[in-house]
């Protein structure tokens, strides 16, 4: 069986959508920087603030429709872990040690640099990896970079990201009313037996039930984006690959292209306004800023490529047969590129602190500009398919002895 058989068609069509969708978002953030620095930047800046049912429309955007594209990270992992590249454990323990290394390094250097400082809460926001802008750069390389390398980084990015909604959850929380929060896991409960014990295949109750759990979850002090993540998995899933009757498969293809082409371009329209004004150069070298350009820029790419090698120097895991550790670096600079989650993560961080969120972004996208430019010059030049492409039709991991030395 060939490699590219076993590319899922959700994976086929989610890897491919990101290529445009990362383009889109680099469109919508030049216009956004543009205006915001333009004779129309209070305007601009003013209308995300403007209020609708009792909530600005930049909170609309950052907790309703952000919790859409959580919805989507959720499917996704749920398809990785049910029948994708975490659902077998040799399979999963490379891009999950991997995702370790990359939340952990990148973390501590931006807490060696600012701990027991009022910027200490910022120590999330160089942890987590932008899914589209990665995969997008990725996907601009086309044939030249081996196919696992693909599944390596989405399956990478995928753990990444969870452990970004786990540090969210558990460090981004304000005044916690257990009352709303037991409303949202009662709602939660119902809709898993739904699922397990009635078998109700039907989406419409499960959208409705996650419609009132992310309400309870908005009062409840919990970031309301959390409930995107429950409800993905209390949707029922088939464990068939790309089933079309299963009601997880088919939302997540419906998904795609609104979360791709309209709910992240919105998300960077409404959070890239960043003012440039004279001393940003000097802004960049504040100690939450080095933190977060250090942790995306090099931290990143170490993580990953030293807890990588440690697994594998310990015999956890092997590198896939098509992959040499020239890829690996290469997937860990791309999981610098920051971006969506870095960006999402510092208006929890710093909520009120404008200036301190001006210069978070601004470190965000030169950080994420530096590591896509790296890690796509890197690819390009090193990133080419093992000589003989030996042994391409098999992306079997780790424990199989027969793999030849040089394959590690």
């Amino acid at each position: 069986m060939h490699i590219e058989r076993r590319l899922s068609l959700s994976f086929k069509e989610f890897f491919e959508s990101s290529k445009a969708g990362g383009i889109v978002l680099i469109a919508c953030t030049l216009i956004s920087l543009a205006l915001a620095n333009s004779s129309f930047g209070p305007a601009w800046l003013g209308l995300w603030q403007h209020h609708v049912a009792g909530l600005s429309i930049e909170h609309w955007v950052n907790d309703a429709l952000m919790a859409v594209f959580f919805l989507l990270i959720g499917l996704e992992l749920k398809r990785e872990l049910v029948n994708g590249e975490l659902s077998d454990l040799r399979n999963a323990m490379l891009p999950m040690l991997a995702a370790v290394g990359g939340i952990a390094v990148p973390a501590l250097i931006h807490f060696g640099l600012n701990g027991g400082t009022p910027t200490q809460a910022g120590v999330g926001i160089p942890m987590a990896t932008d899914i589209a802008f990665a995969l997008g750069v990725l996907a601009l390389l086309g044939s030249r970079v081996p196919a696992s390398l693909k599944i390596f980084l989405t399956a990478l990015a995928v753990m990444d990201d969870l452990g970004a909604i786990i540090v969210i959850a558990l460090f981004y929380t304000s005044e916690l009313s257990f009352l709303y929060l037991a409303g949202a896991l009662g709602v939660f409960a119902v809709m898993l037996a739904l699922n397990r014990v009635l078998r109700v295949m039907a989406l419409l109750p499960f959208l409705l039930g996650g419609a009132l759990m992310w309400f309870l979850m908005l009062k409840s002090g919990v970031h309301a984006t959390i409930a995107g993540v429950l409800l993905a998995f209390a949707i029922p899933y088939s464990s068939r690959e790309d089933d079309a009757a299963s009601p997880s498969h088919r939302l997540e293809h419906i998904l795609h292209k609104p979360v791709t082409f309209l709910i992240l371009p919105v998300f960077a329209l409404a959070n890239t306004g960043i003012v440039i004004g004279a001393g940003w150069a000097t802004d960049l070298l504040s100690a939450n800023s080095l933190g977060i350009l250090a942790g995306l820029v090099l931290g990143k790419p170490v993580g990953i490529f030293l807890f990588s090698f440690g697994a594998v120097a310990l015999g956890l895991c092997r590198l896939p047969l098509d992959l040499a550790w020239r890829h690996v670096v290469g997937a860990g600079l791309l999981g610098g590129i920051g971006f969506t989650m870095s960006i999402f993560i510092t208006n929890l961080a710093f909520t009120g602190a404008g200036a301190t969120i001006n210069a978070s972004k601004m470190a965000i996208l030169a950080a994420s500009l530096a590591a896509g430019v790296a890690g796509f010059t890197w690819l390009k030049l090193w990133g080419a398919p093992l000589a003989s492409d030996r042994d391409t039709d098999t992306l079997d991991y780790m424990l199989d002895d027969e793999a030849p030395d040089s394959a590690r």
